[in-house]
């Protein structure tokens, strides 16, 4: 059972590549090696192989990396399933995994964050979930995006420690994870990743 992360950027056009490019690598690179786990194509498209119940961060974090170009954002489904066929691109490999996730990728229309698994019900439920904290995710600004990125990178760290790393405020650091609706967003991860592995092993 994997989850297969495929995305492309919004706004990819806007400002230079190397902006937004950069930071995607950056934080792809965090989560295994090109090109067998992931692999960027068609310019501003990409794709990601990872364990299921790290997904849904995995996304958020993408998200938070290229927001804080202010420019771009990003379009990402999540599909859920067996792999198949292992190659040694990404982008060759097949399986229920790779089809939920294009399917789901071209299914998503305002929504710019959604999952597919081959359970409809948690799927619903998610998406329901995803809707709503995107309200909030879909308006980070720079500065939010840049200390939930942090945030995500240093799970152990407190608030101070974070500020110390970003060199600004421990109240400052702050205000932006609660303009962010980090707390909301750890919240949704939990009940994600409780979820996750019963829903889609039964």
């Amino acid at each position: 059972m994997i989850a297969v992360i495929t995305g492309d950027i919004i706004g990819s056009r806007k400002g230079k590549v190397e902006t937004w490019i950069n930071k995607l690598k950056d934080t792809l690179i965090i989560y295994g090696e090109e090109p067998k786990k992931w692999e960027i194509y068609r310019g501003d498209s990409f794709q990601l192989s990872i364990p299921p119940e790290i997904a849904l961060l995995a996304a958020l974090h993408i998200k938070s990396a290229i927001k804080q170009t202010k420019l771009q954002d990003v379009r990402i489904a999540i599909g859920i399933g067996d792999e198949k066929h292992q190659a040694s691109k990404i982008t060759e490999a097949n399986g229920p995994a790779y089809i939920n996730s294009g399917e789901c990728f071209e299914s998503l229309k305002k929504q710019t964050l959604a999952i597919k698994s081959n359970n409809s019900n948690f799927d619903e439920e998610i998406n329901v979930m995803l809707s709503l904290y995107l309200l909030t995710a879909n308006n980070w600004s720079s500065t939010a995006s840049t200390v939930i990125k942090t945030a995500i990178e240093n799970p152990q760290k407190n608030q101070k420690s974070l500020a110390q790393i970003l060199n600004k405020s421990q109240s400052s650091v702050s205000e932006a994870l609660k303009r962010g609706g980090f707390d909301e967003m750890q919240r949704m991860n939990e009940y994600y990743k409780n979820n996750i592995l019963q829903s889609c092993y039964h």
